[in-house]
């Protein structure tokens, strides 16, 4: 046997080199995170249609444009839970199911009301999507490469976000009617997300959930055989206790370390989702009252396209060996400082060339760092049996603070203006900057030791629970 078929099954997880199942649940993973991106910030662009032909008012449009980030809050939270409890497989495709029901039934909503529960629905797929696919990627990697591996599935956020702009200018300059644009464009979210739901139903159960949650020795074994393809055959497994929900919020490590992934998380995404949500309008306020949403929708696409998206993938490539709490720390402070100078540099707001090489700088960092460090380290730091809560936790909160943005960034750029609501997004980096200090840093160690989780060898369990040996007379 070689060296890797005779470790512990938790060791040959964390020491197998990458290979083609790792390449297939990236893609299986990342193409929810595809319709995540593409449903959340294209409705930007159909608010904007629909306000018009159902002349609605600010608050209906804010509605709209946030309430799938509200869904999120609570799907986050109630699919991250019921994953620690029965299992990350079990919710693996439901929650895509959700996003492609609603995301149909949004298309065809016939009123306001109609359309914002659906849009909330669809938020808790949206939210489901996040602590699952992120633990179940995490769990299957390395321990060298997870920081790529779990942040290549979230840089698919990168393509739906440049395929939601794309599609809507191209429906736009297509000559159809504004009904049929947005319908269309709320229709295509369901197409990434439809695409998955079968490979989602026949990926393998995470080998340490069943192994280290749920004492099925067997079960693991048989999950990395068929997640390896054979080419992993552990000689032991490794177990460990199994904690109650209760146990968990009165770890003080865990609460801690949880205030300090949902935190930074929450004030992120507030300063994230709240302007990228409304881009085009703010492009547009650059532009000028006669710009067009064709041309505000085309400046966006080109900003997120040579300055986000090599963020994400860089971000990828080099965060196991920068560090992840690292790059976090790198990043915040960065992009904060876009957000001041435009807010603190006179007239920038107003003159559009050096206004975009200062946002697009601002959307680099915020992707070379704590848009993607935000995800891949709540996936890390919590045991095994509470990992899918924790992260679960983190991005409900965090998807609060994105639902808080974007239904108060119009109305704080209407009071102070974009650069005074850009300065307080400067604001919430600060706080997310202070905040990543009480994560740990994670990159190139095992889960276990991050979790620092009591894991004893399953042979070992056996033994300890047998009867004493009757002493020889």
């Amino acid at each position: 046997m070689t060296d890797i078929e005779k470790l512990d099954l938790i060791d040959a997880l964390n020491e197998a080199p990458i290979s083609q199942f790792h390449t297939k649940a990236i893609f299986t993973s990342g193409m929810g995170f595809f319709t995540d991106a593409y449903d959340l910030f294209i409705i930007g662009t159909a608010s904007t249609l629909i306000a018009k032909q159902w002349h609605l008012d600010s608050t209906q449009t804010g509605l709209i444009n946030s309430m799938t980030l509200l869904g999120a809050f609570f799907g986050a939270i109630f699919y991250g839970r019921l994953a620690d409890r029965v299992g990350r497989k079990k919710i693996y495709g439901l929650e895509a199911a959700v996003m492609v029901v609603a995301a149909l039934a949004s298309a065809l909503s016939p009123n306001v009301v109609f359309l914002i529960v659906c849009r909330f629905i669809l938020g808790l797929g949206v939210g489901g999507d996040y602590p699952v696919s992120a633990v179940i990627m995490s769990e299957y990697s390395n321990r060298k490469d997870r920081g790529k591996l779990v942040g290549l599935v979230f840089a698919m956020q990168a393509l739906g976000t440049v395929t939601g702009y794309a599609a809507g200018l191209a429906l736009l300059s297509s000559g159809l009617a504004s009904p049929d644009v947005w319908r269309i464009l709320l229709a295509l979210g369901a197409v990434p997300a439809a695409a998955v739901l079968y490979s989602r139903r026949k990926m393998p159960e995470s080998p340490r959930y069943l192994a280290m949650a749920q004492g099925r020795s067997a079960e693991a074994l048989a999950a990395v055989a068929e997640y390896s393809e054979g080419v992993l055959r552990p000689t032991s497994v490794r177990a460990s206790a199994k904690m109650s929900l209760a146990e968990f919020f009165s770890n003080r490590r865990y609460m801690l370390t949880l205030l300090g992934t949902a935190g930074s998380w929450f004030v992120f995404d507030y300063a994230y989702y709240g302007n990228s949500v409304s881009s085009p309008l703010i492009v547009k306020q650059v532009l000028g009252a006669h710009s067009t949403i064709e041309q505000s929708l085309a400046l966006n696409l080109i900003m997120f396209t040579v300055a986000a998206l090599p963020g994400y993938y860089l971000a990828a490539h080099f965060m196991d060996r920068i560090g992840h709490r690292r790059l976090q720390l790198i990043g915040f402070p960065m992009m904060g400082l876009m957000f001041l100078l435009i807010g603190v540099i006179p007239g920038i707001t107003s003159t559009v060339v050096p206004f975009m090489l200062l946002f697009g700088a601002s959307y680099y960092f915020a992707e070379f760092g704590p848009n993607e460090t935000t995800f891949v380290l709540a996936a890390e730091c919590f045991p095994t049996s509470a990992r899918t809560t924790g992260h679960g936790i983190s991005a409900g909160v965090a998807k609060l603070g994105a639902f808080i943005g974007v239904y108060l960034f119009p109305d704080i750029s209407k009071a102070f203006g974009i650069g005074g609501a850009l300065e307080f997004s400067a604001g919430m980096a600060l706080v997310g900057t202070l905040l990543t200090f009480l994560i740990p840093e994670t990159a190139q160690r095992s889960l276990e030791d991050i979790t620092q989780e009591v894991v004893i060898v399953e042979a070992e369990r056996i033994v300890a629970k047998a009867p004493a040996a009757r002493p020889v007379p």
